[in-house]
């Protein structure tokens, strides 16, 4: 059996977010819970990871980020040197932008180090928080597959993903 685990990102994923629609009409899917989703902390979040995970069989494990959570699946990678059966990263914020819109010191570096194991990282070519060209750059120092959405905007409730099949989709594949 597969378990799900739900990264979201900044202020969580609301009611209308396809996370949330996925954590509530598909079997085995959690969502990690963070102390405060209005001031990330990615040291915390990738350590609450850990936490979340530790009491299952890692082959059994798909992370399902979205955003911010999809930087704290690779945090967690870095600190923990963990690996689990597979992760669906989902709109992944650029760093800089982050850094210019949001908070200064919140990342200190960007990511880059190889995920071992299967990832799928699934971009927009209009997000306001990453060029789809950074995304890939990120799916390719990652070891992602790559799947470009086209104008999908950061892939949230806010562009109209709720019920977002074609991600279930995506994560089935995985799973």
């Amino acid at each position: 059996m597969t378990n799900y685990f739900i990264i979201p990102g900044y202020q969580g994923s609301g009611a209308d977010h396809w996370q949330t629609w996925i954590e509530t009409t598909q079997p085995n899917f959690q969502r990690i819970q963070q102390r405060d989703w209005e001031h990330p902390d990615i040291a915390e979040w990738a350590d609450n990871i850990d936490k979340a995970i530790a009491g299952y069989d890692p082959e059994s494990v798909v992370l399902v980020a979205h955003s911010l959570g999809c930087l704290t699946v690779a945090e967690w990678v870095k600190r923990y040197n963990r690996s689990v059966k597979a992760a669906l990263l989902v709109a992944p914020p650029d760093v800089d932008v982050i850094r210019e819109k949001a908070d200064n010191i919140l990342i200190t570096e960007t990511p880059t180090q190889r995920i071992p194991f299967r990832t799928t990282l699934v971009a927009s070519t209009n997000d306001p928080w990453i060029s789809i060209e950074r995304a890939e750059y990120y799916a390719n120092k990652w070891g992602s597959e790559f799947i470009n959405i086209g104008e999908a905007g950061h892939i949230n409730s806010l562009s109209g993903y709720g019920e977002w099949e074609q991600g279930l989709d995506i994560l089935k594949k995985l799973g």
